[in-house]
């Protein structure tokens, strides 16, 4: 009996010029409804406080801390292309159930956080245009947050070009305050990218900058966002795949990332130095750009505001999703996931505290959530198991491994500041 000859391997086909455009049109956009978040109240908080308090003191830490965040959105857009899974579900299927609770339960938390900045941002924004009470405002945030997230049930290209649409409201709206203000100063802005902080009151600013740049609820919904696309077929696909999501990381954050530095700039010229009563909350920062700057300033910022809350309420939400359905296998309804979430920025709202205190505190909560997210994230891609030809080079896994240390340590040195300082 004659031996059949071995099959001979099969060479993979290259796809043709209209499957690349096809693949790489798919995966243009997750990073922008990524970036919606890295753009929300938190960071109008955080920004013009370390502008107003510090000048450009705090720029290197804003800086450092977008190039941070592209870096880890990028990991977790490559954990969905690879493994057709969010973070969420790898951590609840693949770590010991003592740990996924303990990730839960924390993620739990940063969504809560996440929501109190954008429910107390979106309400204050609704306030200064409209004259509406904050406890309303933020209810007809919720009403508003499901509209948007409607969206999501005609796919998810219409989701992701309004977060876009809002995103260039917000963008707008900077650009035109900055020219407004005459720019900012180029020495002083140089000076400082250079490393350097005034205190523990620069450094909780420079925490929470930290905490409002680099989301980590925002770390689980991009694998989920990526993941529930077009699934490419053949190596070659997916490393166009690769390639596409890698620009669109750059595109998305290094947007948000300009909208951050425009922001911290207009608090600089303006506020730094100048007196005139401006105490640092977003109020007065509307207040007195009406004031210095014009009307047109003062309505750009509102209407930024606004846009920015809504816009980051419904990501939060989705990423709320996310993560439960990921860690727990469990979707509660909407109406009943958005209520829990948002119930202490109402509480927030209407206890009538601080809404400038509660954002930039929420942003520091976020900071200390990062690890959390972080960890498990760089675990799971420089598994080549899982991973396959997308696996990370030791560069990368050591670079996210050394991020992780260094923001666990930052926090605990804040932490002890805070209890002992």
């Amino acid at each position: 009996m004659t031996t059949p000859a071995p099959p001979k391997p099969t060479r993979e086909v290259a796809p043709t010029p209209i499957e690349v455009r096809r693949v790489r049109r798919a995966f243009y956009g997750p990073a922008f409804v990524a970036a919606v978040a890295y753009v929300d109240p938190g960071n109008f908080a955080t920004n013009f406080q370390a502008g107003a308090n510090f000048g450009y003191l705090l720029v290197w830490v804003l800086v450092m801390a977008n190039v941070v965040a592209m870096f880890i959105q990028y990991l977790s857009a490559k954990t969905g292309l690879a493994t057709g899974k969010d973070l969420a579900a790898l951590c609840g299927q693949r770590l010991p159930k003592p740990v996924a609770a303990g990730l839960w339960v924390q993620a739990e938390l940063v969504v809560m956080a996440t929501d109190l900045a954008e429910f107390v941002g979106a309400a204050i924004g609704l306030n200064l245009l409209f004259g509406v009470p904050l406890f309303p405002a933020g209810l007809a945030t919720a009403v508003i947050s499901f509209a948007l997230l409607a969206l999501q049930s005609r796919g998810y290209r219409p989701f992701e070009l309004a977060t876009t649409f809002l995103l260039a409201v917000i963008g707008f709206g900077f650009l035109y305050q900055l020219v407004a203000v005459g720019g900012p100063d180029g020495g002083q802005l140089a000076e400082g990218l250079v490393p350097q902080l005034a205190g523990t009151e620069s450094l909780t600013l420079a925490v929470g900058i930290i905490g409002a740049t680099v989301m980590p609820h925002v770390i689980y919904l991009h694998s989920a966002v990526t993941a529930g696309r077009l699934r490419p077929v053949g190596e070659r696909a997916m490393r166009t795949a690769l390639r596409a999501l890698r620009t669109d990381c750059v595109g998305g954050l290094g947007m948000a990332g300009l909208i951050n530095l425009a922001m911290l700039c207009v608090a600089a010229v303006l506020f730094h130095g100048a007196g005139g009563g401006f105490d640092g909350s977003l109020t007065g920062a509307h207040e007195h750009l009406g004031r210095l700057v014009g009307g047109m300033a003062a309505l750009a910022f509102a209407v930024a505001l606004l846009a920015s809350g809504l816009s980051s309420s419904g990501v939060g939400t989705y990423a709320g999703q996310v993560v439960m359905d990921g860690f727990i296998r469990r979707r509660l309804p909407l109406l009943l996931r958005r209520g829990l979430t948002m119930l202490p920025a109402l509480v927030v709202l209407a206890l009538g505290v601080s809404p400038d205190d509660a954002l930039i505190g929420s942003q520091v909560v976020l900071s200390f959530g990062i690890p959390f997210a972080l960890a498990p994230l760089v675990y799971f891609t420089s598994r080549p198991a899982l991973m396959g030809t997308l696996v990370n080079r030791r560069i990368t896994t050591w670079t996210g491994a050394v991020i992780c240390v260094v923001l666990s340590a930052l926090n605990l040195y804040l932490l002890v500041q805070l209890l002992f300082g």
